[in-house]
């Protein structure tokens, strides 16, 4: 397959990816996903917030590690057959400590991407969030939403940056003819999160493993769904395969209180620790939650890894990591 041809057919596997952000969470889930495919992978990452030991499992030579900031340059030689744009703060905690440079990152880093995809005739995927959603209206939020976002508050720095990033994304689309996919993600969790990375599931788990208080925004009424990271590295995978546009929503549409999460990491670590309830921060969505009809119509995807034995699975990554 030659990586110049400006459209790869769809279901074709790429041989040759390139991974912005591949270092974190979500992104080191990806770079094992394709070396397991065969795929030959580029790891594009900073390491502001991802980590050398997310990437340990590699120990082969189809691996290319590189230190890069996206937003300065992104630049590979040789073929390149899909671009997988994930380089970004994603965590409340980091991005609102980064609010520039998350704002650079969405803006001239994914124009650096795109702008590789172009020259190598790439398929790019952007990966984007629900937060593009803000605080929503519509409940469940189908992609034909268009949100409800504060411009000006203090998450509109990850809010805004990917909603600019789909914009410049459609606009590469409309004037380059680059190939492109977006898929709005929705709450993700799972093995190598951060202990520190101050979202509800990694949060509540290290709490309760060090016997302190599970620490709870507001009244703990407010809702969101989440999904495990196997799942949603299925759901990328079928999207880059597809000759589909997007935007499309990749999520867990099941919906948990906070609360009612807290309770349920709490049994599963068999913690006594107790609740404290905490300010609600500036502009928390009151609910989240995905219509995933088009992913399940046009993708045939569908999470398959249900809230309860996804937190036990990560709850085991996170007393084996402790321990290490």
């Amino acid at each position: 397959m030659a990586a110049t041809d400006a459209h790869r057919p769809p279901g074709t596997a790429p041989e040759r990816v390139v991974i912005t952000g591949g270092a974190g969470f979500v992104g080191s889930h990806l770079v094992e996903h394709f070396l397991r495919a065969g795929a030959e992978v580029v790891c594009l990452d900073d390491f502001s917030s991802g980590s050398k030991r997310n990437l340990e499992f590699a120990d082969h030579g189809r691996l290319s590690l590189r230190t890069t900031d996206v937003s300065e340059e992104c630049e590979v030689e040789g073929p390149v057959d899909a671009v997988l744009h994930l380089a970004s703060p994603a965590s409340p905690v980091d991005y609102l400590n980064r609010p520039l440079a998350t704002m650079r990152v969405g803006s001239q880093g994914t124009w650096n991407a795109l702008e590789l995809a172009r020259r190598k005739g790439a398929r790019l995927l952007l990966a984007s969030t629900s937060e593009v959603y803000g605080d929503p209206q519509v409940h469940p939020q189908p992609e034909s939403y268009w949100g409800c976002v504060n411009p000006i508050g203090p998450r509109s720095v990850y809010d805004e940056s990917k909603r600019f990033s789909e914009a410049l994304t459609m606009a590469y689309h409309q004037q380059h003819g680059v190939d492109v996919a977006i898929v709005r993600i929705f709450n993700t969790y799972g093995p190598r999160m951060r202990h520190s990375d101050g979202r509800a599931v990694p949060t509540f788990i290290a709490q309760a493993l060090a016997g302190e208080p599970l620490t709870i925004s507001g009244d703990g009424s407010q809702t969101r769904s989440f999904c495990y990271v196997d799942d949603l590295v299925a759901g990328i995978a079928a999207m880059l395969r597809s000759d589909l546009v997007g935007p499309v929503n990749l999520g867990n549409p099941e919906e948990y209180r906070i609360d009612a999460l807290a309770r349920r990491v709490k049994s599963l670590t068999g913690s006594s620790s107790p609740v404290r309830f905490i300010d609600l921060p500036v502009d928390d969505p009151r609910c989240r939650r995905p219509d995933i009809s088009r992913a399940r119509r046009e993708l045939g995807w569908a999470p398959t890894v249900g809230v309860t034995e996804g937190l036990r699975r990560t709850v085991a990554w996170f007393r084996r990591s402790s321990a290490g």
